[in-house]
């Protein structure tokens, strides 16, 4: 913290800021407009995700838009020296996929970007959160941002998930119960047995979605696990600095006795595989459950509700189990990394994907693309009939070519099902890539652990 201003914000330097083509351009038009340079270009690195397209990505962008943004990104980087992984980078991806995997982020950084699920850095121990395109300017300006302080919860999951349960299936969980307003104005703490024995990439997905819940950012302390994921990534600290970074990381923890100011416990034997049926991702439910009538709610509940409905074309008191699925999505930058991609080609090895499902499968990086080929991932999963993309966000957002059609269902592995995020009149139901596996060989919703 650079300064603390009395009944104010504070004033936070930042150590690594990520930026995209999307709420980047208005920031370097705003320096230009100064006549400002980039403050400190070796703490910023860019990637173009959002408007990417997942084919044919050696070609020029067809979208007039999406190709100008993207093309303004690598020319303000080139003018201010920022390091840039464009388009057929070997290093380019999704942001949030990319800062990890090249060990950019490590623990006890203070991390921003222009994208709300910048959230995804707090895995490693990071003060990690979202920032608007003032801001972005503000810290390409001074390498600072101001923000007030959030309050501290602490959500701990205990116990031994069941089998075919995933961190997507958890962070669903808990979303479902503190519902998507019930995080507003905290940063989350996650830990508990539950919590401590998940991957890195299954980590990055819970705090990920942090934002879903209104919470400011989610982290994780950072522990062996974090420790042996990064050592030995491109900007990891080297042999020389290791034993030094390490021994400071190990200082990164919530100290015994530290006081919040929420504390919420859960049972990880009470988790299952979890979907959402409505149109924001805290109306969620286990996915043999039946959806809610309406009249558990208050009346202006029920009415936002009832709209929700409408607009899913989903009854009230039905059930979610067997329903028809047109589209299936795995990617993002909550479930596009090689440990989804694994799971989801090792659950259809051998099968047959259905005849009316169309399916996106868009690894988060470059990086994920070539382990997937490496491993023969993409091999399995062009015997069972899918497409194997190239890297981009995708279906997650209606910002490129791939736009789920007006009323079309999708089950898809992204972080948000609000009304036309997936393309106009889409519906989405959020769920793991277990599910989502299991949605395209069906071709309906359907319990993974069938198969399991």
């Amino acid at each position: 913290m650079v300064k603390e201003i009395e009944g104010g914000p504070s004033v936070l330097y930042i150590d690594r800021h990520l930026i995209h083509e999307v709420t980047s351009p208005q920031a370097f038009a705003g320096l230009d407009k100064r006549g400002l340079k980039v403050f400190r270009p070796k703490q910023t690195f860019a990637t173009p995700d959002h408007n990417v397209p997942t084919k044919d990505q050696h070609l020029t962008i067809r979208d007039e838009l999406s190709r100008t943004q993207v093309e303004k990104l690598t020319e303000n980087c080139n003018r201010h020296g920022i390091s840039i992984y464009g388009l057929n980078h070997p290093w380019q991806g999704i942001v949030h996929v990319v800062g990890p995997e090249l060990g950019i982020t490590q623990p006890g950084m203070t991390m921003v970007c222009g994208d709300s699920h910048t959230s995804t850095h707090g895995a490693f121990g990071t003060v990690a959160f979202g920032i608007g395109t003032s801001e972005v300017e503000m810290v390409l300006a001074t390498q600072c941002i101001m923000q007030p302080k959030p309050q501290k919860m602490l959500i701990e999951i205990n116990g031994k998930l069941g089998k075919g349960i995933t961190s997507k299936d958890i962070v669903l969980y808990i979303i479902s119960k503190i519902t998507a307003s019930g995080g507003t104005g905290y940063f989350i703490e996650y830990t508990g047995s539950a919590i401590r024995n998940l991957s890195m990439e299954a980590r990055m997905t819970i705090c990920n979605m942090s934002i879903e819940s209104g919470a400011r950012g989610g982290l994780i302390a950072p522990d062996e696990i974090t420790f042996e994921y990064l050592k030995g990534r491109e900007f990891a600290p080297k042999v020389n600095d290791w034993d030094k970074a390490v021994a400071y990381w190990k200082t990164l923890k919530t100290d015994d006795g530290a006081e919040f100011d929420k504390v919420i416990s859960y049972n990880a034997e009470d988790i299952e595989p979890m979907i959402t049926y409505g149109t924001n991702p805290g109306m969620g439910m286990k996915i043999n459950d039946t959806i809610p009538t309406g009249n558990e709610f208050s009346d202006n509940n029920k009415n936002t509700f009832l709209k929700s409905l409408k607009y899913m074309d989903i009854e009230p008191g039905s059930k979610m189990l067997g329903h028809k699925v047109d589209y299936v999505f795995l990617g993002s930058c909550t479930n596009g990394r090689i440990e989804d991609i694994r799971a989801f080609a090792n659950f259809v090895k051998g099968k047959k994907k259905a005849d009316n499902i169309i399916a996106w499968i868009v690894p988060g990086s470059k990086q994920v693309e070539k382990q997937a080929q490496k491993e023969g991932l993409v091999q399995i999963l062009e015997a069972s009939g899918f497409e194997f993309r190239q890297p981009g966000c995708s279906a997650c957002l209606a910002m490129n070519d791939d736009k789920v059609p007006e009323g079309k269902y999708a089950v898809a592995t992204s972080n948000r099902n609000f009304e036309g995020r997936q393309g106009p009149g889409a519906r989405t139901f959020l769920a793991s890539p277990l599910t989502a596996a299991a949605a395209a060989i069906t071709g309906r919703v359907t319990d993974p652990r069938e198969f399991l």
